[in-house]
């Protein structure tokens, strides 16, 4: 096939089908959504593809198919592989007969995530290999011959992407797609995949008897390279060998790592030829320690010294600075330049129309002083209005919220996304309503996994390859945990969601108020249409009531309310003004944007 110019997720997303995999299963999370969100677009026939509910989910389909024989690939970010991390770390003991390949996209500087941890320690803590790559064609390469590996070993086989690997672009040189012909079998062996302990204890084993052997055939395949040039040498890996190789000065050594886990030998041999060694990666200080381990007394500098940045992401400037802070080289590139003084913040918010944010208006108007424990999603921007006091990780408003309940009492309103309420949300209500908790729970249904790129869930009605299926009712979800007052709204009417909330407040126990209202961004491209929203200037007082609502649409010119063109029509302004200036635009609504237009 001819060389083309890719985004990484889709190198990755061909290379799974080069590969010959025959089923993809995943949770949505950035920076590896597309790689799903490409596969189900371009899969061969009797390959199955899924959105799964969550990554637990999601990795157990997949190992089972793996178990069947079947190649099966399981996509999540470095946080999704803590929910999937139970499975994770059995799985190495059960071992595979298909290929089953586990990608974790990490996310170094947290761009889109709560933490930055580094996915190899999961590898090493799990017994399994992992492959680190620094291109984008060294992903593609790297995850289409990893099923082959996987086999080999009769192992998963973790695959470490980062956030430039995945959303940079590069030209790739693709194969061919073979047809999946396999035919599935599950062969049933108690011993194998039944981790009583009498079992476990052999299987531990025979994990423990792998390593050597994954080790010397990662060496034997030269993933792992270096090359001797002077007396001191740089160990890099990942995406941050990259960086060094456009800094790295002549007479300067490098040791490039590109899986795990590395063969001690090899890497003792090349640090026992020099008088210094700095090593440069990105995440944890992972290969660090194994370069201490290997050098003997040979000075190792790196994260641990503080000559590497222990956190965020790296760059060619942060790489060329620990060089100089190291001695490698003469001097620290120049500091960039400062920004502009008096340039406006631009931090990140809801879209014009979100309706979180009519549902975050009203609570902070009927709760006040309430603790608003929410979670992961677009509403977590909700913090810029007042009504996200904590965040932690997905599905855990629910159980944060029932905590404090439980400890100071008051009004406690969580706050959780349609999607998330499925992922992790249900057992922490049913521990609330078990455990007597007084609280409220908003979920904020917009039927889609919007955040990261509007995916389809169970309450979407459709499957991720576009099949019709059942939409989960929520209201009759909740009732089945024990919720006895179930209320759903339309956040669009201001008036009646603040009515509902004021009424919810002054009931006892677990109560759910469930704002349905497809987002606003899906609707645009179903070319939903409603008229603007306008202001009359002769009747705005100026008052700005309007403009503390947050929407973007609504801007002051002079001293009086305008409606700019973002406006989707929602309305809610129209309820907040006292005036009663603003209502329907007169002229006709503007054709709506061409349908699969982006956020």
């Amino acid at each position: 096939m001819a060389r083309q110019y890719l985004l990484g997720n889709e190198a990755i997303a061909h290379a799974a089908l080069e590969g010959g995999v025959g089923f993809v299963a995943g949770y949505p999370g950035t920076p590896s959504s597309e790689v799903i969100d490409l596969l189900r677009a371009r899969r061969p026939e009797g390959v199955h593809v899924e959105w799964s509910t969550n990554e637990k989910v999601a990795f157990e389909n997949a190992l089972a198919a793996a178990w069947c024989g079947v190649r099966a690939l399981f996509t999540t970010k470095h946080v999704g592989l803590n929910v999937a991390a139970d499975p994770l770390m059995t799985s190495a003991y059960t071992g595979v007969t298909g290929g089953f390949v586990v990608l974790s996209a990490d996310d170094p500087f947290a761009h889109s995530s709560q933490n930055e941890q580094d996915s190899r320690l999961y590898a090493a803590m799990a017994g399994l290999p992992c492959l680190d790559p620094g291109t984008i064609e060294e992903a593609h390469a790297m995850l289409r011959d990893a099923f082959a590996l996987s086999e080999e070993f009769g192992l998963p086989v973790l695959f470490r992407p980062t956030t430039r690997i995945c959303h940079s672009k590069a030209d790739v040189e693709l194969g061919p797609v073979p047809s999946v012909h396999r035919e599935p079998a599950f062969v049933r062996d108690p011993r194998q995949y039944v981790v009583v302990p009498a079992h476990t204890r052999v299987l531990h084993r025979r994990l423990n008897e792998k390593q050597a052997v994954v080790r010397a055939r990662l060496a034997g395949l030269g993933l792992n390279t270096g090359e001797i040039r002077g007396c001191r040498a740089v160990v890099a890996g990942g995406v941050a060998a990259e960086y060094v190789r456009e800094v790295l000065p002549d007479g300067v050594s490098l040791f490039v790592v590109r899986a795990y886990p590395v063969d001690p030998g090899q890497l003792q041999s090349f640090c026992l030829e020099h008088e210094e060694v700095l090593v440069v990666e990105e995440g944890a200080p992972v290969l660090e320690d194994e370069v201490k381990r290997a050098a003997g007394s040979v000075p190792v500098y790196g994260k641990r010294t503080g000559h590497v940045p222990g956190e965020g992401e790296l760059s060619p400037a942060l790489v060329r600075a620990a060089l100089a802070s190291a001695g490698f080289v003469e001097k620290a590139p120049p500091a960039p330049p400062a920004p502009v003084e008096g340039l406006p913040p631009r931090p990140p918010i809801l879209c014009a129309g979100c309706m979180h944010r009519a549902v975050f208006y009203a609570m902070k108007r009927v709760f006040r002083e309430g603790i608003f424990p929410s979670d992961i999603g677009c509403y977590t921007l909700g913090l810029q209005l007042g009504t996200v006091d904590t965040t932690i990780c997905m599905g855990a408003s629910i159980t944060i919220g029932s905590g404090i309940a439980q400890t100071v009492g008051g009004d406690v309103v969580a706050t959780i996304g349609d999607s998330t309420f499925l992922h992790t949300g249900l057992p922490g209500l049913v521990n609330a309503v078990y455990n007597g908790a007084n609280m409220v729970l908003v979920i904020l249904d917009n039927r889609v996994t919007a955040m990261t790129g509007h995916q389809p869930n169970p309450t979407t009605g459709v499957t991720a390859t576009g099949e019709e299926r059942p939409k989960v009712s929520l209201e009759a979800l909740c009732r089945a945990c024990g919720v006895e007052w179930v209320e759903t709204v339309d956040p669009y009417d201001l008036p009646g969601l603040i009515a509902t909330l004021r009424e919810v407040r002054a009931k006892k126990g677990v109560r759910v108020v469930i704002a349905k209202k497809p987002c606003v961004i899906v609707e645009r491209r179903a070319r939903v249409k409603r008229p603007r929203l306008e202001v009359d200037p002769s009747a705005c007082s100026g008052c700005r009531t309007c403009l503390r609502f947050g929407c973007p649409a609504i801007a002051f010119e002079g001293k009086k309310a305008s409606i700019t063109d973002l406006c989707s029509g929602c309305g809610v302004c129209a309820s907040l003004c006292p005036e009663g200036a603003i209502g329907k635009e007169s002229r006709p609504p503007a054709p709506a944007a061409p349908s699969g237009g982006g956020a």
